[in-house]
């Protein structure tokens, strides 16, 4: 329980501190990266002051996909928030987690409890609740970029669970160091073709979220090695999601709709029947 509590809350503070960056309108892509390159540098280094440089093919290969995936679901979601509505691009964002619990369920075997089916389903209802908006419908165009975050950050959750499928939980944070490499890696190859460059206060930003993104990644990782993901990604999702609605009204000061706070009220009993 110690690992999974842990895991939420460190991921509701990378959100909060990408928001802080996002409110400082600091360059997405710059941060991004230089955030992934900081968890690589880290890592590459205590490897290296250890003995223990060293990767298997799997750690590549894992490692390697988990990167691209996470690089590229996080530089379309900042396009998508760029040209489709911000609260359905959240929502699908949010929602992702469907994918590897049905993936987790028909391909991996994962199981769980009448109860905690129908807390996983209370999880998911609550993140549609918690960031719906109440603007129209969105274009075509928009609607396509919404199924695209809504697959590709999908993917990269299936990603971070196939580490604990081909047993590679002893060397998840060898897994983790290629999956940043990649990541910052791309993404500074990205920031470089649209001939931006990085500034000061996003290298001090993206240094600080790394590091703390470091110890969020490393804990959610060992989380998953310990608990289904079909319990892990709804639990998560659904109680950070409680965590940015309650932050946001009390601290960002942003009204929370009587919409949302269903939504909340939703994600708590969610919580209560998975934790059966």
């Amino acid at each position: 329980m110690f690992w999974l509590i842990t895991a939420t809350l460190l991921s509701f503070g990378f959100g909060q501190l990408w928001k802080v960056s996002q409110r400082r309108g600091l360059n997405a892509p710059a941060v991004i990266s230089t955030n992934y390159l900081t968890i690589a540098t880290c890592l590459l280094t205590y490897f290296w002051w250890s003995g223990t440089l060293d990767f298997s093919g799997p750690v590549l290969l894992v490692g390697g996909s988990t990167g691209l995936s996470f690089i590229i679901s996080l530089l379309v979601m900042t396009h998508a928030l760029k040209r489709a509505n911000v609260g359905v691009v959240l929502t699908s964002f949010r929602l992702s987690i469907l994918i590897p619990i049905v993936f987790g369920v028909l391909v991996w075997n994962e199981n769980a409890s009448a109860l905690q089916f129908l807390g996983i389903i209370l999880a998911l209802v609550s993140l549609a609740l918690m960031t719906r908006n109440s603007a129209g419908n969105p274009s075509t165009g928009s609607l396509l970029l919404i199924v695209i975050v809504f697959a590709l950050q999908g993917i990269a959750h299936c990603c971070m669970r196939w580490i604990h499928y081909a047993d590679l939980d002893p060397m998840r944070m060898h897994v983790l160091c290629i999956t940043a490499l990649i990541g910052g890696g791309l993404g500074a190859v990205f920031v470089a073709i649209r001939g931006s460059t990085f500034s000061t206060s996003e290298l001090k930003m993206g240094l600080g979220i790394g590091l703390f993104n470091l110890v969020a990644l490393t804990t959610s990782l060992t989380a998953l090695s310990l608990y289904q993901g079909i319990l892990f990604f709804p639990i998560n999702g659904s109680a950070v999601v409680i965590l940015d609605n309650l932050f946001a009204q009390y601290v960002w000061r942003e009204p929370i709709s009587r919409t949302g706070l269903i939504g909340v009220i939703l994600g708590v009993l969610s919580m209560v029947l998975i934790f059966q």
